[in-house]
């Protein structure tokens, strides 16, 4: 028997929510993802090369941070990631927060509303940050954390610094605002 024409129940309706917020979160995913560069054009050992002053090491650093945000994002989180392994607990407290953080942050295309109030995107933010921090120094592994976090710094940084510039594809207009041309494979 067709249903055509029929009045969706209230599981249906839930489950039509469900599909397309996981479809709308896939799609973002990808799209955030879209925008990490080749990990061969980052790993090129042929552009590592000592900055010739401090000048051209600020230059070299604003330019890499932009270019390379989403790489230099997942090199953090990997090395984050891979120091949580023996602190099985503080893992799940951070499968968790990022959980949270897609949710209420990154996936929402409306405005979060509670009791008919607006939240501001920053206040958002400011709340999963403190709720972040506080959690995974909650979990025990607080010098673990925060050890591991400037070791991915310190490798970021050591990246921007060593990478040179001359063969990206930039637009030189909005490279400090993470503007960038795509390069073509």
């Amino acid at each position: 028997m067709s249903n055509y024409g029929t009045i969706p129940t209230s599981s249906d309706t839930a489950s039509i929510t469900k599909t397309e917020f996981l479809t709308r979160a896939t799609h973002q995913i990808k799209a955030n993802l879209s925008t990490t560069r080749p990990w061969k054009e980052m790993l090129n050992l042929h552009s590592l090369n000592l900055p010739r002053g401090f000048s051209d090491t600020i230059s070299r650093t604003k330019t890499n941070l932009a270019y390379f945000r989403a790489n230099y994002a997942i090199i953090v989180l990997g090395v984050l990631f891979l120091s949580l392994l023996w602190y099985p607990i503080s893992l799940i407290v951070l499968f968790v927060l990022m959980a949270a953080w897609l949710y209420f942050y990154f996936l929402r295309d409306e405005p979060l509303v509670i009791f008919h109030y607006t939240i501001n995107d920053r206040v958002i933010l400011a709340v999963l940050a403190v709720v972040t921090i506080g959690l995974l120094l909650l979990t025990g592994a607080t010098l673990n954390i925060l050890v591991s976090v400037l070791i991915g710094v310190a490798v970021v940084l050591v990246h921007a610094i060593l990478r040179k510039t001359d063969d990206l594809c930039l637009d030189e207009d909005g490279v400090e605002a993470g503007g960038y041309l795509p390069v073509s494979a």
